[in-house]
């Protein structure tokens, strides 16, 4: 590897860690798995950088992500270890971060392909064409999991602004 492709990684990984992580988060909801999904992509994406020219490394490597996490979440059912609840889950919820751990909690409901979709449109403001090129599908199929997807984040939601409420007025 030459030190200009060296040099040009190490600076994109330092620009885009911690983006990607996040992504990475919002997929799996676990920011230690988030952890591993990046590392293993990222060690794909040196791999065939080493091989071949990589036109943009930032859309490589999120494509990358999304398959890492597709294909780790096809055998996640497998695994015998399990991670340990993280402590924003057990520390008591003040105002927006309620709503926000109910939101994350309604996001890890759904199927990978279809959290994947939400990630890219609405997280990474992704258009149609560019969430199912980037997950190998059809845009009608992005369409058709983006709003069974929002279905399923409606009904869980739901009654969001009761349970905020009523835990507010217990204390």
């Amino acid at each position: 590897m030459t030190e200009d492709l060296t040099h040009e990684l190490s600076t994109f990984i330092d620009a885009r860690y911690v983006h990607l992580r996040r992504t990475a988060y919002l997929l799996c909801g676990d920011w230690h798995r988030a952890e591993d999904l990046v590392q293993t992509a990222l060690a794909r994406v040196v791999v065939a950088a080493r091989r071949r020219r990589v036109d943009s490394l930032d859309a490589y490597t999120r494509r990358t992500l999304l398959r890492v996490y597709l294909d780790d979440s096809a055998k996640v059912r497998w695994r015998r270890e399990r991670s340990w609840p993280e402590l924003a889950e057990t520390a008591a919820p003040q105002g927006d971060r309620d709503v926000a751990i109910t939101v994350l909690a309604a996001l890890k409901a759904l199927p990978a392909r279809q959290r994947a979709v939400v990630v890219l449109r609405y997280w990474e403001d992704r258009s149609v064409e560019e969430t199912a090129e980037a997950l190998g599908v059809t845009p009608g199929t992005v369409k058709s999991q983006s709003a069974k997807a929002v279905v399923t984040l409606r009904q869980l939601l739901t009654d969001l602004p009761e349970k905020t409420s009523m835990s507010g007025g217990a204390q």
